[in-house]
């Protein structure tokens, strides 16, 4: 069952030759459960930090996470947080069934929680069909991160988090897998949050995009994208997708009343 997700001034630093950079600084972000959010911002702001810390794969030094009204520990140890990174890391020696199963072998017994769909439905999910029994190094990229997505849905997470998975892709491969995710979402009954570089997919693809100043990270703004569902590529030629998108891009360089963007890369903020 899909959980809401709240961030509440969460910030992260670093030691680094004896100083404390700040990576990210009191970010704060609401997404209900059920919903689809993306996070966009400049190269080094944070966004897979944030991202990470939402999958207790980091802590936060400061601030609050719930996913749900649980924290991102308990809700990991409870197999309820998917994760698909922007590699699609599958073991090479393993089938696309087996990579998909691969988390119910980890798991084994000591998990309350059932798989909604076995590994061949969700092949059939994600579509691939008659390669169920083919390895990693046999696929294109594109069927290879479907793999990854569908093994990380394996166990029914509650939240699905996605770091720039179709980064690597052709344009033409990446809208097409754009389609694709938006139809597993649907289907898997999860909230989802999504972080990449492109404004088109942010906007494409979210319910709400937060955006992030350049490092120390913050979310500076929030659009939200009016969008109807089902999306459709024939969207993205309409003027309310156009106007979105110009909002995103206004609100990552900071386009002041004259036109002007301020395109200054933001130093690391440094405590003594």
């Amino acid at each position: 069952m899909p959980k809401d997700l709240t961030v509440k001034d969460a910030s992260k630093w670093f030691d680094s030759r004896g100083q404390q950079v700040i990576a990210l600084d009191r970010a704060s972000l609401s997404l209900p459960a059920g919903g689809f959010g993306a996070i966009i911002g400049p190269s080094g702001c944070g966004k897979s930090t944030l991202l990470r810390m939402v999958a207790d794969i980091i802590a936060p030094s400061a601030g609050s996470i719930l996913v749900g009204n649980e924290k991102p520990s308990t809700a990991r140890l409870e197999h309820a947080i998917g994760f698909v990174f922007q590699s699609a890391t599958l073991l090479p020696w393993r089938t696309v069934r087996e990579n998909i199963a691969l988390p119910l072998a980890i798991v084994g017994r000591k998990s309350k929680r059932v798989a909604r769909r076995t590994p061949d439905e969700l092949i059939e999910l994600v579509s691939l069909q008659g390669f169920e029994d083919a390895l990693p190094a046999q696929l294109s990229g594109g069927m290879q991160q479907r793999v990854s997505i569908a093994r990380a849905l394996v166990l029914a997470p509650d939240i699905l988090l996605l770091d720039e998975p179709f980064g690597a892709l052709d344009e033409i491969t990446r809208q097409r897998m754009n389609l694709e995710l938006l139809r597993i979402w649907a289907e898997s009954s999860t909230t989802a949050l999504l972080v990449t570089h492109s404004i088109d997919e942010a906007v494409f693809m979210a319910d709400s995009v937060f955006v992030m100043s350049p490092r120390p990270g913050r979310i500076s703004q929030v659009v939200d994208v009016p969008l109807p569902r089902p999306r459709t590529l024939q969207m993205m030629s309409s003027k309310i997708f156009f106007d979105t998108v110009n909002r995103v891009r206004e609100g990552l360089y900071g386009i002041d009343a004259q036109g002007t963007a301020d395109l200054a890369a933001g130093a690391p903020a440094v405590v003594q």
